[in-house]
């Protein structure tokens, strides 16, 4: 089993976990942040299951069907893991805003305060074995998990503080005011899922850091005279590259195919952990300028 599927599966564990004990406590206390954060467990549950599902299909190789491989089920994943944590945040205005209306007060708070205490200690330690996957793997699925927990820890953290105030000043309105602002602040975190996602299911460029290493990359090749048509993209953790390299008219095939492999060693380099697919077009003269009215946005790659 990879990193990647191992992180789902004990993301998965976490969740179960969580929703079972919360849901328990929710219940009986009558806590709407309880209640909520159980509800929410639960479609963290639902999440994990489907970025396990995502992680597999993304790690299929191509084949004669999809010849550049599955990559983007990572930024699908993430798009729904967004969208679901979006109806989280919605619905747990709704409660907050019902139980400013129609306010019940909060019993068997000891309890309540035990288990966000409990689910704190575990969704922050979850929260560091994602991100150390995330680091080691930078897939996008896992970074989606990681933000995903991240934000039920601080939801989780804002959830205790009212039970505190609650505990020891009978202010039972905070548990609803914290609610509508776990809310607000659930739904901005899955503004960035949903941001990334859709910007790698529309070929987004690679990072302007990335790419600017890719320049310098071609421009150290001596025998390398100009280049244009560089086009990058990301799938998943495919890393795509096309460009057009200019060479000397009189050199071999053979030097020529050699500079090219220097420059895809190069590239490659820059981040082992990807895996590139470069596709280098090698040109006797400057090009460039032949289509240029219809794609402008090349007419600046180059030495110049």
């Amino acid at each position: 089993m990879t990193m990647q599927k191992r992180a789902t599966v004990v993301s998965s564990s976490v969740a179960v976990t969580l929703v079972i004990v919360k849901l328990i406590v929710g219940i009986i206390s009558g806590s709407v942040a309880v209640l909520a954060s159980a509800i929410d467990s639960g479609l963290d549950l639902a999440v994990s299951l489907f970025n396990y599902f995502a992680v597999s299909n993304a790690e299929k190789p191509a084949n004669e069907k999809f010849n550049y491989g599955l990559g983007k089920v990572e930024a699908i994943a993430a798009v729904i893991e967004g969208v679901v944590i979006t109806m989280s945040g919605l619905f747990i205005g709704y409660e907050a805003i019902k139980k400013i209306i129609h306010p019940e007060p909060i019993t068997h708070l000891d309890a309540s305060i035990g288990v966000m205490l409990l689910s704190i200690v575990m969704t922050g330690a979850l929260v560091m074995y994602l991100n150390h996957v995330a680091k080691v793997t930078d897939n996008m699925v896992i970074k989606s998990d990681a933000l995903h927990y991240k934000t039920d820890l601080l939801s989780n953290g804002a959830i205790l503080v009212s039970l505190a105030v609650i505990y020891f000043t009978d202010f039972f309105l905070i548990d609803a005011i914290l609610g509508i602002a776990i809310a607000v602040y659930i739904i901005y975190s899955a503004y960035e899922l949903i941001h990334e996602g859709v910007l790698m299911l529309l070929d987004v460029a690679l990072d302007d850091e990335i790419v600017e290493k890719i320049v310098e990359a071609i421009k150290s090749e001596p025998l390398v005279t100009d280049f244009h048509w560089l086009k990058t993209r990301k799938a998943g953790n495919d890393y795509f590259v096309d460009v057009h390299l200019v060479l000397n008219p009189d050199i071999s095939l053979l030097e020529a195919h050699r500079i090219g492999d220097n420059v895809e060693e190069k590239i490659r380099a820059i981040d082992p952990r990807a895996d590139w697919l470069i596709n280098i077009h090698l040109d006797p003269y400057d090009d460039s300028e032949v289509n240029v009215e219809e794609y402008p946005q090349f007419a600046g790659n180059s030495f110049k």
